[in-house]
């Protein structure tokens, strides 16, 4: 089943909370590396996200990334009992 967007994202936010290399990203969310650059430059531009810059890319989620990520939750908190009555579907 296909990942939407906000799903990716979520994933990467959630697996940055500590230090992580793109490799690192790129398993744990299963995408290849072509695939994951635009993820993390739109979140790098967006704030979401902090890279070290260093010569080892690390990516860090910021404290306004962390904040994303508990709305995104929360969120899919509040849509999971429509979701279950409606049997899934939109």
């Amino acid at each position: 089943m296909k990942r939407s967007r906000e799903e990716v994202i979520e994933r990467i936010l959630e697996i940055c909370r500590e230090p992580s290399t793109k490799t690192k990203i790129v398993y744990q969310v299963n995408l290849n590396f072509h695939t994951i650059i635009p993820y993390l430059s739109l979140l790098v531009k967006s704030g979401l996200l902090e890279d070290s810059g260093a010569s080892i890319i690390i990516y860090k989620t910021t404290p306004k990334g962390i904040k994303a990520l508990e709305h995104i939750k929360a969120l899919r908190a509040l849509l999971k009992p429509i979701e279950g009555s409606e049997g899934g579907s939109c």
